[in-house]
């Protein structure tokens, strides 16, 4: 019996040394150590609510801060997918605003190259709707190169990336780039519509919204469909990264959980029974919202609203981004 049981224990010890039993070790430590970076950074960005009430604004401002978003997806997915932006397919929506920085074509499959290119032509349409509604305001500076989406990767993973994340560099790289855009969006007019007095402006963010929640949902998708995935040449994972990039857009924005990654730990998961995370969503799997101020913390990149950076070099533009940078 005695004999037996070494036996039975060289061979449990032998198991556990081999390589997919130690693979699978690894990752599930690298998974939890991720979720608990997650839950850390989340609870550090417990809200303070006089910080994130909604702002006074009219209906206008409202709608046309909208804008900024806009312009930094149609110039993000037509670069990605076409090589080229807004001042080559449709000038005349940039109202004057200067050329964005670094935009690159990336290189796509066939599967996601045709569908970046829907997302850009659909970001045209917003573009005009917006202004040809309710006017607009000359397109910001944008910052679309390599370095600032490096900059904001090392953020969120909280150490510098070797190499520097290139976000142009293929389809995974792009779309977890992606990730970090749209959403933003989503859940700005999610927190925009209560707000609005008018009938028909309500009208046009809803359906501004639909299209947008709809981007965010097939990035997601395909995201989760490559969730264990390392994005090479790093040891992370595709739902590592999404983790990461919702973990640190809850800590920028300041006003606590309204960012998911596409896995998750239960208790961040649909009625607490799920791990997937397809479609980012509260307690009641309702949408999230973000004010105006918590978007220019995140897009900044500075947890500022007064402080520009990131997306948007020298802030963005309108009434209402121009107000918190004259008070800086």
């Amino acid at each position: 019996m005695h004999g037996s049981h070494t036996s039975s224990m060289a061979t449990s010890i032998s198991y556990l040394a081999s390589r997919p039993a130690l693979v699978f070790v690894v990752a599930l430590l690298e998974y939890y150590l991720i979720s608990l970076n997650y839950l850390v950074i989340s609870a550090n960005s417990a809200p303070n609510y006089n910080y994130c009430r909604p702002i006074e604004a009219n209906d206008t401002d409202l709608i046309q801060f909208a804008l900024n978003l806009e312009f930094l997806e149609a110039e993000f997915f037509l670069y990605g997918a076409l090589g080229e932006g807004l001042d080559a397919i449709s000038p005349n929506l940039a109202l004057g605003g200067p050329p964005p920085i670094g935009g690159h074509k990336a290189n796509l499959n066939p599967l996601v190259a045709p569908i970046i290119q829907e997302f850009g032509y659909q970001e045209v349409g917003h573009l005009r709707a917006i202004i040809t509604t309710i006017g607009g305001f000359p397109r910001p500076l944008l910052n679309l190169s390599r370095e600032n989406f490096a900059a904001l990767f090392d953020q969120a993973a909280g150490f510098p990336l070797t190499p520097p994340f290139d976000p142009y560099a293929n389809s995974v790289n792009y779309l977890l780039a992606s990730y970090a855009i749209p959403y933003v969006g989503l859940v700005g007019y999610v927190g925009t519509i209560p707000n609005l007095t008018e009938p028909t402006n309500r009208r046009l963010v809803a359906s501004l919204l639909g299209v947008e929640a709809g981007q965010d949902a097939v990035i997601r998708a395909l995201l989760y469909k490559m969730a264990h995935w390392k994005v090479f040449p790093y040891r992370l994972t595709v739902a590592d990264f999404t983790n990461l990039i919702s973990g640190l857009r809850n800590k920028l924005g300041g006003c606590g959980i309204k960012d998911e990654g596409i896995i998750v730990p239960e208790t961040l998961g649909a009625e607490n029974r799920t791990c997937s995370n397809v479609l980012s969503a509260d307690l009641d799997s309702l949408s999230y919202a973000r004010t105006q101020p918590e978007i220019l913390r995140i897009v900044y990149a500075t947890g500022d609203e007064s402080v520009p950076g990131g997306f948007y070099p020298r802030g963005a533009n309108g009434n209402i981004a121009r107000r918190f940078l004259n008070e800086y």
